[in-house]
């Protein structure tokens, strides 16, 4: 495990009171994990964190660089920070995360507000960092991405304190045509498992009650520490851990989900009926043009077995539009694949060309074309997710109180087993008369109807309530790609 500073750094002060430091997190929960131990660095050396960038010192902006969006987000939000300087109280600019290894210098060059660059690699150096930037110099921390092995902070959560992220390894192996996280990740390493379960017990101890396990690879976890996959033992070693009450599974490479890990779904309470394994493609041919060594008829065969093994699993996938070589046969494939394997959930993305990739340099299709084929295949999914929403009236689940909806009016707002935070939607309910409910609280809510992507529902003794036309609900879904 990692040494945890205690002192404060030099330059913690500024005028005798704390240095305040703001964060702009961007991009996928992986990088959300990373912003979150940067906080807990920086607090337990002395620093003031503020959500508010105009109070901050120091902003850090955490880049995703995975697509074109994310980018032109990510810039966008450092130029936004870079003005602070200007019309605010920030005197340095921290920019970290993806975009810094592969367009660090490119960076540094274009934008001269940027007092500091730190690479995926570099963030446990955070406060050394910050004190050199209030100390006069211009830092570029940029290290080889792979030169992190273990990560073991005290995190300060972003999420709600009843949920948390936990991430088990960093980096991937795979080589898929269209992906430059290898690039700016590295290669994978996967976290002892001790050192998980020491994370595990401090988040539980917080009062985190749902864990969402995460990586680039989740189930080749475990394969280059102990030559074999570990992610079933691991789930289990995890389940142990007092006061975690839900382990949600993500990011899952379908060729390596192993009947043990299938077990623990299916055996395991804590282990959730959950799993999101982005699988990409229908097609066979396109598989083998995005450097995915599996087929269609495999998928098909695991999610049949899934089923069988547990028959109240939610499958969550991930597909490209458009991608190098997609004909409008082989995107119909696609189209036929999702009505045949009915995912609970899915996420199609119009493919985005990303320089120093195989696909990058291959013949691209038109964006336009990119994205009517994405927005026909979410269109096809809506009506496939919304018969596996109806064919959940009648049960009753157990649902995690994210808090009253924004209506009021007797309804809160929840998710059941089968809803990531941010991205699968949300539980709707009516609470008994009298009943106050808190956020983290868990209780059985039977489902009576569906609203779009959520489900409504009410607790026993609720009053029939007719859902309102205006009830809202903000729910922000991350840039989510494997």
């Amino acid at each position: 495990m990692n040494d945890r500073p205690t002192s404060a750094l030099p330059g913690a002060l500024i005028a005798g009171r704390p240095v305040k430091v703001g964060f702009i997190s961007l991009g996928c929960s992986k990088n959300l994990v990373d912003s979150e131990s940067m906080i807990g660095l920086l607090q337990s050396t002395g620093y003031q964190i503020t959500n508010q960038k105009e109070e901050a010192d120091v902003l850090v902006v955490n880049t995703c660089g995975f697509i074109e969006e994310a980018k032109r987000e990510s810039i966008d939000a450092i130029l936004e920070a870079g003005q602070e300087k200007v019309t605010g109280k920030c005197q340095a600019l921290v920019v970290a995360g993806c975009m810094v290894p592969r367009y660090g210098e490119e960076l540094a060059r274009e934008i001269p507000e940027i007092d500091a660059l730190v690479g995926t690699a570099d963030y446990p150096k955070i406060g050394e960092v910050v004190a050199g930037i209030l100390a006069g110099q211009r830092v570029e921390q940029i290290s080889d991405p792979d030169a992190i092995t273990d990560w073991n902070f005290e995190r300060v959560l972003a999420t709600p304190g009843y949920s948390a992220y936990i991430k088990i390894a960093e980096g991937c192996d795979c080589a898929c045509a269209f992906c430059s996280i290898p690039l700016m990740r590295g290669g994978h390493r996967s976290r002892p498992i001790e050192s998980i379960i020491d994370e595990t017990r401090r988040l539980a101890a917080m009062g985190v009650k749902e864990l969402v396990v995460i990586s680039q690879d989740t189930t080749y976890y475990g394969i280059d520490l102990y030559k074999k996959p570990m992610l079933a033992q691991l789930l289990r070693e995890m389940a142990k851990v007092d006061g975690i009450r839900w382990i949600r599974i993500h990011y899952s490479y379908p060729t390596r989900i192993t009947d043990d890990l299938i077990d623990v779904i299916a055996t395991e309470p804590k282990v959730l009926k959950y799993l999101d394994m982005p699988l990409q493609h229908g097609s066979n041919r396109m598989l083998r043009i995005m450097n995915r060594p599996a087929n269609a008829d495999g998928y098909v065969k695991l999610i049949k077995k899934l089923r069988e093994r547990v028959p109240e699993i939610c499958l969550r996938s991930t597909f490209i539009a458009g991608h190098p070589g997609e004909s409008d046969a082989e995107f119909q494939v696609l189209l036929d694949f999702l009505k045949a394997c009915e995912f609970d959930h899915v996420g199609v993305f119009a493919y985005s060309q990303e320089e120093d990739t195989k696909a990058g340099h291959m013949e691209q299709l038109p964006i336009e074309l990119r994205q009517e084929r994405r927005d026909r295949a979410m269109a096809l999914q809506s009506e496939i997710a919304a018969r596996r929403n109806q064919a959940q009236v009648g049960r009753t689940l157990e649902v995690l109180v994210e808090g009253r909806s924004p209506e009021g009016k007797g309804w809160y707002v929840g998710r059941c087993y089968r809803q990531s935070p941010g991205i699968d939607g949300v539980v709707l309910f009516q609470g008994s008369p009298g009943q106050e409910l808190k956020p983290g609280d868990m209780l059985d809510v039977e489902i009576t109807g569906v609203k779009g992507y959520d489900l409504l529902g009410k607790v026993s003794g609720a009053i029939t309530i007719d859902p309102v036309d205006d009830l809202t609900l903000t729910v922000i879904s991350p840039i989510r790609h494997q």
